[in-house]
């Protein structure tokens, strides 16, 4: 295929690994030395302990959804409280993803994964034992800022452990594994309140996290290499950047994360969006500022004049914007249109889960050969299952859609992992490997600004059409089958838009090949 990319092209920017341990990159620069120099086992295992503690911070996006109901029977929380316990995590989570990733390049990233793993398992703790609303708040907090200290060390320790193919198939597992932690959340997150009763069952959803993540802890100490940068160099982190930065995702962040589709929504808070353009000029002008005077920058801007960086972060935040929507939508629909208990209601997710990890490693193993053609189609796949989700919740009898909108999930799934392990490939594959981690967080960074804005426009889509048909004459079902198929279409505009994007960096790739 015109556009693939071969291994050798794949790595060319990452270092080889010398017998030392030394790495050197194309070009004859000679970077500050790192202590990675493993053998293939050796790099495998400490694959799965970091892929398996980004499942877990996954899972923490999704699984609480579905507890809102029993948080509010136990802890007599309100509607706010229940929006930030969910929107917390993701507002922090997104807020400390970059520096992170910065100071992980700069520094240690075991170190910090194994700092980010140990305030994740403390901050589940709090979370479990909370005994009020504003307890577990401030835990989720918390939990998020965790999230965002070990997430950027994940990729950023994938990026220098693999090269070539090998990175195609970790990125292509990697991918697996976050689809299944994505479609698996809601359906866990069910299963532990059957288990644990209607009131304390919740709590399990955060005792569950806390055995894992010691663990996790202890394998992290025994396999993962150690990074830290041998340098003489004093450590340049760029805290007035971080503060703008903080300042520019906190303002784009807030007015999404509190939409409901009330009508009690205060319009107010949409004049954040200036202060936010605001920020952003700023923190550009700074950056820039701070880069002339010979400084490492929290961001350097030049990474987006490299189209494939540029293309695959644009895809995946698209991407994101509809994906958690579609399970929030699905699961809204199927729990209070069609009357499904939780657990049922995300056993719906299944079939996309499975298909999801078993396409991501397909893909994954295939991107070195055929390039962004697959994303392509698997995008095609996933516009097909949520225009067939929106047709069947509108035309399928109650008694059949579960069973049908259970298939179509299968083909959502199928084609959402030919879209994520061949595009994260495709995205770092020309970044340089002391550069991975921030990379990573920014394209990590994308899709949570994406979830929180998918994720508002498509719950006001919902909430709107029932407050609106809602004592006409339309009956109940009637008006969650029309929230449902509105909601929806704004997530077949986000899976378009991931659509163009990546038919252009297709053409692009072509157009480059063929000079």
């Amino acid at each position: 295929m015109s556009d693939s990319i071969s291994p050798s092209a794949a790595a060319a920017p990452a270092a080889t690994t010398t017998t030392a341990g030394a790495a050197r990159p194309v070009g004859g620069a000679h970077p500050p030395t790192t202590d990675i120099a493993l053998t293939s086992p050796q790099r495998w295992r400490a694959f799965w302990v970091c892929v398996t503690v980004a499942a877990i911070t996954i899972l923490d996006l999704s699984k609480v959804n579905v507890a809102l109901p029993s948080i509010e029977s136990a802890l007599g929380a309100g509607s706010t409280e229940l929006q930030l316990i969910v929107a917390g995590y993701v507002l922090t989570f997104g807020l400390v993803l970059v520096p992170m990733g910065r100071l992980g390049d700069q520094r240690s990233r075991r170190g910090l994964f194994i700092v980010g793993l140990s305030l994740f398992t403390v901050t589940s703790l709090v979370c479990a034992l909370a005994i009020s609303p504003v307890m577990l708040l401030v835990g989720r907090l918390l939990q998020g800022v965790a999230a965002g200290i070990q997430m950027p060390q994940v990729l950023g320790l994938i990026q220098q452990l693999f090269q070539g193919k090998e990175r195609g198939r970790a990125f292509g597992l990697f991918g697996a594994t976050v689809g299944i932690a994505t479609a698996f959340g809601p359906t866990l997150g069910g299963l532990l309140i059957l288990i644990g009763g209607p009131t304390d069952g919740w709590r399990w959803i955060f005792w569950m996290n806390v055995p894992l993540c010691l663990i996790a802890i202890a394998l992290a100490v025994w396999v993962l290499p150690g990074t830290r940068t041998r340098s003489h160099r004093a450590l340049s982190f760029d805290l007035f950047g971080v503060f703008l930065f903080g300042l520019a995702v906190l303002s784009l962040m807030w007015p999404f994360l509190f939409t409901t589709g009330s009508p009690d929504d205060n319009p107010q808070r949409w004049w954040l969006l200036v202060a936010f353009v605001l920020f952003a000029g700023a923190f550009v002008a700074w950056e820039r500022h701070y880069e002339s005077r010979g400084k490492q920058p929290l961001i350097r801007f030049g990474l987006f004049r490299i189209s494939s960086f540029r293309n695959g972060t644009f895809l995946i935040a698209a991407y994101f914007t509809a994906i958690p929507a579609l399970f929030l939508l699905t699961t809204l629909f199927l729990q209070t249109g069609l009357g499904l208990a939780p657990v049922f209601a995300g056993m719906v997710t299944i079939g996309f889960a499975l298909a999801n990890a078993l396409f991501s490693w397909i893909g994954g193993n295939l991107v070195g050969t055929y390039g962004r053609t697959i994303v392509v189609w698997g995008l095609v796949g996933v516009l097909v299952a949520v225009l067939g989700l929106a047709a069947a919740a509108l035309f399928v009898p109650a008694d059949a859609v579960v069973w049908v909108m259970a298939g179509i999930m299968v083909v959502g799934g199928a084609g959402g992992g030919l879209v994520l392990s061949p595009n994260q490939t495709l995205t770092l594959a020309d970044i340089p490997v002391k550069q991975g981690g921030i990379a990573g967080s920014i394209g990590q960074l994308g899709q949570r600004i994406g979830t929180s804005i998918g994720t508002a426009v498509a719950l006001s889509l919902f909430y709107a059409t029932i407050y609106r048909e809602e004592g006409g004459t339309a009956s109940e079902l009637e008006v969650y089958h029309d929230a449902y198929a509105y909601g929806m279409t704004a997530v077949a505009v986000f899976i378009a838009l991931a659509f163009v994007i990546s038919v252009i960096d297709l053409s692009s790739r072509r157009r480059k090949k063929e000079r």
